[in-house]
């Protein structure tokens, strides 16, 4: 992974510096709050219901072992002994005080991390598929494109007061892991007719209050010339842009507006006083950045472990694991594993301070010393020898780490909400934990989920689609009416190749209504359904008729 030169530790420890004295200076009441504003968002610090907190930058989702615990010894010592990890494949403090942030941030530099421009109108963290660099159908290790992304926009003078947020994600393999089409700006690695990796860009994505799938702006661009691109879309987005209405802000908003071929001709027009410039990116930049992601000792395995298809014959619970949380490896004999944060009862990204530790021991002893941070909010050892994947699932399962629902309905994406953000509406850890729960009473629950299949269900407590429920197959959206916290349902979403923006099925549900609201739409898709068909295929081919239809006369029935 990436290493800090001597030109990184100079600039985050200056940062270090010029932070505490803000805060300093803002505590002895010398900034006032709209001063102080600015200053904390671009050091990632918000202040929320209960206390500050506090977002520390994983750049494209990358941890060591030595990263983790740090992570692990702040949780400890700055605040109650947990983090959660985002969508955004960062990790969020709840409870530090206001006056020990300049010590965290300190503590995150010996380590090299920051928590720099993971808040505030910049370039937030660039992020990618979570298997990069060993996924089977890996076209090129999209890191690099990401590590380049990261020095390029890290305290980019033109653009650290842009209208809005502003989001990039990276996909180098022929499927779609990073959710491209939901960003701001959205990157396909392709290849072209002489076989020359590129990439196609995509522009104007985004969820939130107007969810809108990127649009395809280039098909093919050298990665040469990524940088004088983006610098080419930005200054469109900062000359143009709305910064009179926070809600019409977004470059997704821009594109509609203006409509695409129109901002398309000012991308085009400006990118050529652009293209071949001072940002132009040369053969062995590339070639410089992908050294930090060489494939680490790999030993020559047979492309089959024979223990660990004994094991797979012989235990059922491992093997009803391994089908969910093994992913194949493009280097035989070996599999990347995905750890569950989505056991039942425990807020969906959280990991306390012993797990974080556990896990970095894990690292340690099976994957090389990494490991990652997916937007679905879990954690992957991508370098794991088949022979040793029995032992693993043993320990994450003492960890509580080995639910096997990857993929599946109770794999809830779920934002903190009402119970930590002072901007939901509602609640949305108790939702997820009431529908997991209601799964967990069956008693063949995990027979159950593994025939419902494939199903993404997600929560947001608010607008801003932190869960991004707008890309759920089973969306859930809090809603305030009258200051009571209600839910609003979506069905339909899709992230990946196939997306798509679910649509409300109907009128908003109380929230102990919530897990037989669930309940109804998996009772319809198992009678509606074709034999192997995933939820998703199923409303998009009888529509969401049936499911509201259902739904809403089953609340009337139990209101009678």
């Amino acid at each position: 992974m990436y290493k800090y030169d001597p030109i990184d530790h100079s600039i985050v420890a200056e940062r270090v510096n010029q932070y505490r004295d803000q805060v300093r200076r803002f505590i002895a009441g010398e900034l006032t709050e709209d001063d102080f504003r600015p200053l904390r968002l671009q050091n990632g610090l918000y202040i929320q219901r209960q206390a500050p907190m506090l977002r520390v930058a994983i750049p494209y989702g990358m941890l060591s072992s030595v990263q983790l615990r740090k992570l692990a010894h702040i949780a400890r010592k700055y605040d109650r002994g947990y983090g959660h990890f985002t969508t955004r494949q960062n990790i969020q403090f709840n409870w530090p005080k206001l006056e020990d942030t300049p010590d965290i941030l300190a503590e995150l530099a010996t380590v090299e991390m920051h928590a720099i421009q993971t808040s505030g109108n910049c370039i937030r963290n660039t992020t990618t598929d979570q298997f990069a660099g060993v996924a089977h159908d890996e076209i090129i290790d999209s890191r690099a494109v990401c590590e380049i992304i990261r020095q390029w926009s890290t305290f980019h003078p033109e653009f650290a007061y842009l209208p809005r947020k502003f989001k990039i994600a990276v996909n180098g393999a022929i499927e779609d892991r990073a959710a491209v089409q939901m960003h701001d700006i959205g990157l396909h690695v392709v290849r072209n007719a002489a076989g020359e990796a590129g990439l196609r860009v995509l522009v104007g994505g985004g969820l939130g209050r107007t969810p809108i799938l990127g649009h395809v702006i280039r098909e093919f661009l050298p990665r040469t010339e990524m940088l004088n691109y983006f610098d080419a879309i930005l200054r469109v987005y900062n000359r143009y842009g709305r910064r009179d209405n926070k809600y019409k802000a977004r470059i997704k908003i821009l594109v509609r507006e203006l409509t695409l071929p129109v901002f398309a001709a000012r991308v085009e027009e400006e990118f050529k006083h652009l293209q071949g410039g001072p940002a132009t990116v040369p053969h062995e930049e590339f070639e410089r950045m992908e050294a930090f992601f060489r494939p680490p000792a790999y030993e020559s395995l047979p492309a089959e472990s024979r223990a660990y298809r004994a094991s797979l014959s012989e235990n059922k619970a491992f093997s009803t694991w391994a089908r969910r949380s093994v992913f194949a490896h493009k280097v035989p004999g070996y599999a990347a594993v995905t750890l569950s944060l989505k056991k039942t009862g425990v807020p969906p990204g959280d990991l306390t301070d012993a797990q974080m530790d556990a896990v970095a021991d894990m690292a340690d002893q099976y994957s090389f010393g990494e490991l990652r941070v997916s937007h679905e909010q879990n954690l992957i050892l991508a370098d794991v020898r088949q022979d040793q994947l029995y032992a693993l699932w043993e320990r994450a399962r003492e960890l509580g780490l080995a639910t096997p629902n990857i993929g599946l309905l109770t794999n809830i994406i779920c934002c903190p909400g009402g119970d930590f953000c002072s901007l939901a509406n509602a609640k949305s850890i108790p939702v997820a934990t009431a529908i997991q729960e209601r799964i967990e009473e069956r008693v063949d629950a995990i027979d159950y989920l593994h025939d419902i299949g494939t199903l993404d269900l997600n929560i947001s407590g608010c607008i801003n689609a932190c869960g991004h429920h707008h890309i759920g197959h089973i969306g859930v959206l809090g809603v305030d009416k009258n200051g009571e916290e209600w839910y609003q349902v979506t069905i339909g979403g899709s992230q990946g190749d196939e997306s798509s923006i679910g649509k409300v099925i109907g009128r908003s549900f109380a929230r102990d209504e919530m897990p037989d609201v669930v309940d109804g739409l998996l009772h319809v898709y198992v009678q509606q359904r074709y034999a192997d068909e995933r939820f998703i295929d199923t409303v998009r081919r009888v529509g969401i008729d049936p499911f509201k239809e259902y739904v809403y006369r089953e609340r009337e029935h139990v209101a009678a």
